[in-house]
């Protein structure tokens, strides 16, 4: 990559080095764009987000506090948090959980968070909507590298939940969540199908009702 000047093509990996990445990310057309670094290549993601993405988004991050909330799991949950590993990763994984002992690890501020410092996320959630091949493709890879304990994707289309432990620098498929004890992933897709024809109030009032009998 050469020429900065231009538009960068969005929604698909580009080679570049670690400066030219940093060049690209901090022009203003990009401001609202989540963006991701890895093997010397970045991807910009500015595709428009529809209702359906958008609800499923709230509905998982919700669903996932309040089990957390009902088994006393001290939990932070971020959005399109961006995390740094200086010159070699970058990620904007659209929902994050640090879990336990590392709910409180942070300090407030505004800083994009160093990985060089703190640890990587307990548990990353992605929303998939036109991105699902990447997300089970060339973003595992990353959350591999970066030893996430635990990725989620929220297939939007088909109304799915693919999750992994990342386990021997590699993940594998799970239908209950490790770093979430007793969460069994079905329970999120059925909350994610009912919310297809109930408002979301009503999905929530059932999560209510199995989280306190489970």
């Amino acid at each position: 990559m050469t020429n900065l000047q231009v538009k960068i093509p969005t929604d698909t990996w580009v080679s570049a080095t670690w400066d030219e990445y940093l060049e690209t990310i901090e022009n203003p057309i990009y401001a609202k764009a989540k963006s991701y670094y890895y093997q010397g290549k970045f991807r910009i993601e500015m595709s428009p987000v529809g209702y359906d993405h958008a609800s499923d988004h709230l509905l998982i991050a919700t669903a996932t506090m309040i089990f957390c909330t009902f088994k006393n799991i001290d939990c932070n949950g971020l959005i399109n948090c961006s995390y740094r590993k200086t010159r070699v990763q970058e990620i904007q994984p659209d929902i994050s959980y640090y879990i336990g002992d590392n709910a409180n690890i942070f300090p407030r501020g505004n800083s994009i968070v160093d990985l060089d410092t703190y640890p990587s996320p307990d548990l990353v959630i992605e929303i998939a909507n036109t991105s699902l091949s990447d997300d089970k493709g060339e973003k595992r890879l990353i959350y591999e590298d970066l030893k996430v304990k635990e990725y989620w994707i929220v297939d939007v289309k088909n109304v799915d939940i693919i999750a992994f432990t990342m386990v021997d620098g590699g993940s594998k498929r799970i239908t209950e969540s490790l770093v979430l004890p007793g969460l069994l992933i079905d329970v999120l897709k059925e909350a994610l199908q009912q919310s297809r024809s109930v408002s979301q109030n009503q999905v929530f009032a059932s999560l209510f009702s199995q989280f306190q009998e489970s």
